[in-house]
């Protein structure tokens, strides 16, 4: 097997993903995953397509990630590795799209609008 090579996107973060056969080591940024993503579910959230394809072991992911907070790039990376999973083994698909892994999460932050204090706060109306 070569390397296989996905983009993850969510918000405003993007992933590259590098998969091949390997021993499981994680490293994003140069980084292992443990360290770069220091909160438990975040982690979880980047293992998750191994766990349910039970390929936990099987494959070495180098990922560069940029832009973004810590929760958009945890879930870009998430969707990189599952589509790496799916190039690889076609019958991965089947296991990972029942649980959203396979669909680009594309809600973004609304832009202020000119005149509001956010995007759709007012500022509040005073009758006198």
């Amino acid at each position: 097997m070569e390397k296989i090579n996905q983009t993850g996107r969510r918000k405003t973060a993007v992933a590259r993903v590098f998969l091949s056969e390997g021993t499981g080591k994680i490293t994003i940024n140069n980084r292992d995953y443990k360290e770069y993503f220091s909160v438990p579910h975040l982690q979880e959230n980047v293992v998750m397509p191994f766990k349910l394809t039970q390929s936990e072991g099987k494959y070495d992911v180098q990922v560069n990630v940029y832009g973004g907070g810590i929760k958009g790039q945890a879930e870009a990376v998430r969707l990189g590795i599952s589509r790496c999973l799916i190039t690889d083994v076609e019958d991965n698909r089947k296991l990972l799209k029942p649980h959203g892994l396979l669909t680009r999460d594309a809600r973004k932050v609304e832009r202020k609008k000119p005149g509001l204090r956010k995007a759709r706060r007012r500022s509040q109306f005073s009758k006198r």
